[in-house]
């Protein structure tokens, strides 16, 4: 899954990507406001973390506008701003949780799996249908009961799949999904990782539909 990371500090935020790719995000960062803000425009973010101390553009004029726009993707605020005042004027702007720095990376990735359940509904860590599930936690999968490990890409992938089951996603969005900033994407990439999925979790988990891309049947 893909991730946004707006932090200035160049420690914290080189620190941040490297968990979160060892954790199997795909992460942008960016340390700017205008940055942040022309990057939450353009991308396909699974979760956006924010800094509110952004130079320039302060984090929460980001967040202002981003929700004035009509974007709903899922902010946690990450700062170094722990007042009550602080934490109601975010929460109020609209971001969906706070995190008060320093914090543990454990808790960061908890607390982006809980927004990401809210923004897809779901109350359980487990999404899906009767006969493909998968655990946002454990990042396994359930296929018609049995249990399947996937790689971070191909976790990435079926997420957003079923995120909306029966949804058609084309090779731009499931790339856009998997792959962040400057990583290289061959033309066959996405096939090459349907057919591994394929092979785990049976040839018609994941339909291809022919000149649109791909989908997973909601029932």
């Amino acid at each position: 899954m893909r991730v946004l990371l707006a932090e200035d500090d160049e420690m914290i935020g080189r620190s941040l990507v490297q968990a979160l790719e060892g954790a199997g995000w795909s992460a942008d960062w960016v340390r700017t406001g205008p940055l942040a803000q022309s990057a939450m425009a353009d991308g396909d973010y699974t979760c956006v973390l924010l800094d509110l101390g952004l130079p320039v553009q302060d984090g929460t004029e980001v967040l202002r506008r981003a929700r004035q726009s009509g974007d709903t993707t899922p902010v946690i605020v990450l700062t170094a701003r722990g007042g009550l005042d602080d934490r109601i004027q975010g929460l109020d702007l609209g971001a969906d949780d706070y995190l008060r720095k320093p914090f543990e990376f454990r808790e960061l990735l908890a607390r982006m799996r809980a927004v990401v359940r809210r923004r897809d509904g779901s109350a359980q860590s487990v999404i899906g249908t009767a006969a493909l599930q998968l655990d946002l936690g454990t990042r396994e999968v359930f296929v018609d009961g049995r249990r399947e490990a996937l790689t971070a890409r191909e976790f990435a992938l079926l997420h957003a799949l079923l995120e909306r089951p029966g949804t058609i996603l084309s090779r731009e969005q499931l790339e856009n999904r998997i792959y962040g900033w400057g990583e290289e994407v061959t033309s066959n990439a996405i096939d090459v990782l349907i057919h591994g999925m394929r092979r785990k979790l049976g040839p018609d988990a994941i339909r291809n539909v022919r000149g649109l891309g791909w989908r997973v049947m909601s029932a």
